[in-house]
């Protein structure tokens, strides 16, 4: 065959689930030169976002690490590293991606009992006690912000029910980290997993983990081998440590926007990077109330980066999406699971949380009503 022309994406803005918008710095960053992966050079870049992530996760873990993979390949690798065959695990499930880590667990071999929740609400504690029924339990696992339906369960409560049945605390924190609060040492988190591509304001394709003392005890004290070779931390580590073993080739440019991601998080402060998720996402509720939409979450349960919109009766739903991509350029989610046809999902993270952003997607959300004859208030 003929070579095909070079790519040109078009522009547009990422106000869905994920990916959210790149800041320009991080297009950059990742042009540079590329390193060999044990380039002295390399392993200090290495070491300072190994630091720079301990300070957005708000912990002193020494296993604090990107994963090569998405936000995904970060749940694996909690799961795979932390659960043996036989092991017992409670999985709060109010959403896609706590659906997900019974999966996942499942297929590491755990004895798995799902806390069901109302899809669109939090995960209260009782819950996990009701579920639980008094047993123990290896380890606890929650969906901090749900990225399916825009709720936030409060993962604070949860250490004292994880110490109740004796299990590690497992926290997805997918599109938390950098758009809301997340404070591992606080929280008592003994694991946690997130992506690049949300707050963070990174391309897809890293996953941030980290790992208390407690869990890295409970990966040493293994009987089997990890199933999986190439998420195994006890291998990784090596790596990330001060042997500088090789263990696979790491994706050197996505370190370098990482790097750059995590430099801009810092650099604009995570209190007031939280603060600007917050203001914006406000500001856009505001908006919608005005259109005459609802949210999907109550106000005290809601998400900040990611908004659930419930689609009024009537209204065609993926018509209003195709409508904002096709006039404005710009892409939003739609349901998934049970929600599939009757929610939005608007994300407002990392650069794609301004006031430019509010404003343009409300316009765009206004138009596509307006072009369906819906009306407002």
């Amino acid at each position: 065959m003929n070579a095909p022309k070079p790519i040109s994406p078009p522009e547009r803005l990422l106000l869905g689930p994920g990916p959210s918008p790149t800041a320009p710095s991080i297009y950059d960053a990742l042009a540079k030169r590329t390193l060999g992966h044990l380039d002295p050079a390399f392993l200090a870049i290495m070491d300072e976002i190994r630091a720079m992530l301990r300070a957005v996760f708000r912990t002193k873990n020494a296993m604090t690490m990107p994963m090569s993979g998405t936000g995904s390949a970060g749940m694996e690798t909690c799961i795979v590293n932390l659960v043996e065959p036989g092991d017992r695990v409670l999985v709060g499930v109010n959403g896609v991606f706590g659906t997900r880590l019974c999966e996942v667990a499942r297929r590491a071999g755990a004895e798995v009992t799902a806390v069901e929740g109302e899809w669109g609400r939090a995960l209260e504690p009782d819950a996990f006690r009701k579920a639980a029924g008094g047993a123990k339990f290896d380890v606890l696992c929650v969906v901090h912000a749900e990225t399916s339906t825009g709720a936030r369960t409060d993962v604070a409560p949860l250490r004292a029910v994880a110490d109740e049945m004796g299990a590690l605390l497992l926290v997805d924190c997918v599109t938390s980290l950098g758009g809301i609060p997340v404070e591992l040492d606080a929280w008592g988190v003994d694991a946690a997993y997130s992506g690049t591509q949300k707050c963070l304001a990174c391309p897809p394709g890293l996953a941030p983990i980290s790992f208390s003392e407690r869990a890295v005890a409970r990966l040493q004290a293994r009987k089997q081998p990890v199933q999986s070779w190439y998420l195994d931390l006890s291998l990784i580590a090596s790596y990330w440590g001060t042997e500088r073993v090789y263990h696979h080739t790491a994706p050197i440019n996505m370190l370098y926007g990482l790097h750059e991601a995590l430099r801009l998080v810092l650099d604009e402060g995570l209190e007031a990077r939280w603060q600007r998720h917050e203001r914006n996402a406000r500001a856009f509720w505001d908006g919608l109330a005005k259109l005459g939409l609802e949210l999907a979450a109550p106000a005290d349960e809601r998400l900040v980066p990611l908004t659930a919109i419930r689609v009024p009766e009537d209204v065609d739903e993926l018509a209003v999406r195709k409508h904002l991509l096709e006039h404005a350029n710009i892409e939003i989610g739609g349901g998934l699971g049970p929600l599939k046809g009757k929610v939005w999902r608007v994300g407002l993270m990392g650069h794609g949380s301004s006031p430019e952003s509010v404003a343009r997607c409300l316009a765009a959300l206004e138009a596509a009503l307006d072009a369906q004859g819906v009306r407002r208030p």
